[in-house]
């Protein structure tokens, strides 16, 4: 592949890492991150998965070392699989990493290819282990389904990370639980703030909203947390729990802003690239996708987005309203 100049943005920060949306479309309705009944995207909006390959293949050869695929759910969109086996093809060469963050529900018919195209890991979207109060927060969603997609994926040798959304008063109670279970069944597990993404109700994310600084202080009343230096380039920052040697992870968009070394940027389903989740700002790519087979203007476009990228997000919970609140459901833009 031809390597290009790689992306710096203007803070010094070089963008190696994308996460690319490949549907807005899920088979849950999680509370936090879509409405019950949500207005999908056009199908003729979305990027075919051609183009998708077409946009990864231009990113890597940008500099582009991890490549998260996310959705809605990504394993919901027809011929996924054979999107995933030709992206893996940069494996070994100019990419890194390939992984996946999903709901779990596929991950049964899923995991034993995934692991075969090079997958080594992948990120689960579970806030409870009560399948009366997971039905609750994700609507549709079945838990038996999903804890037998997490051992198809232990079974094909995948590393299973946990993230957990801390919402107050719905799963608080099931702290240790969690903790427990993770470090029983071999799966990191990090914690993430509710974010105020979607036309979902302030009053329900203020309500909600759990400071895993007190999440954090409640761990330390029965644990001894060592704080770790080690950064995965992503948000989280982590402990390791002293008596069992598990590593805890806390993505805190509003009580910590992570924004200082962020190597990312996220490119939705309708080739949408915005290069920072907490703002607006975003760059066409369907565009010059279809504009030409030629990849420059699709360069060009990219380098002009990251020179524009900007330090931070503007998350932040006062004590009476949301600042900062985005208006675009988080399927769109991808988890």
């Amino acid at each position: 592949m031809t390597q290009h100049a790689p992306l710096i943005d203007p803070f010094a920060r070089p963008i190696t890492y994308l996460r690319v949306s490949v549907t807005d479309r899920c088979d849950f309705r999680c509370v936090y991150c879509m409405a019950e009944h949500m207005q999908f995207l056009p199908k003729a909006d979305l990027l075919t998965l051609e183009e998708l390959d077409r946009l990864c293949t231009a990113f890597v050869g940008l500099g582009v070392r991890k490549l998260r695929i996310t959705g809605g759910e990504p394993l919901v969109r027809r011929g996924i699989m054979g999107f995933m086996r030709n992206v893996a093809r940069h494996l070994g060469d100019s990419l890194d990493e390939l992984t996946l963050t999903t709901n779990g529900s596929q991950l049964a018919r899923h995991a034993a290819e995934l692991a075969e195209i090079g997958v080594r890991r992948v990120n689960v979207s579970l806030d409870t282990l009560n399948a009366d109060r997971f039905a609750t927060i994700t609507r549709w969603g079945r838990l038996p389904q999903v804890l037998e997609g997490i051992r198809a994926a232990s079974a094909a040798s995948l590393r299973v990370k946990i993230n957990a959304v801390a919402l107050k008063g719905v799963n608080d109670a099931e702290l240790f639980d969690m903790v427990r279970w993770c470090g029983d069944e071999g799966h990191d597990l990090t914690f993430i703030e509710v974010m105020p993404m979607g036309d979902l109700g302030e009053e329900d994310r203020l309500d909600q909203y759990w400071p895993l600084s007190d999440l954090r202080a409640r761990l330390a009343e029965r644990f001894t947390l060592i704080d770790l230096a080690e950064r995965t380039g992503g948000p989280a920052r982590y402990v390791r729990l002293a008596q069992t040697g598990q590593k805890i992870g806390f993505i805190t968009p509003l009580t910590h802003n992570f924004c200082e070394s962020c190597n990312r940027v996220r490119v939705t389903c309708t080739g949408e690239l915005f290069m920072c989740l907490g703002q607006e700002d975003n760059a066409d790519l369907r565009a010059p996708l279809r504009a030409s087979p030629d990849d420059t203007a699709l360069r060009e476009t990219i380098r002009a987005a990251i020179a524009r990228k900007p330090k931070g997000h503007d998350f932040d919970y006062s004590r009476q309203a949301v600042a900062g609140q985005m208006t675009r459901h988080m399927s769109h833009t991808g988890g």
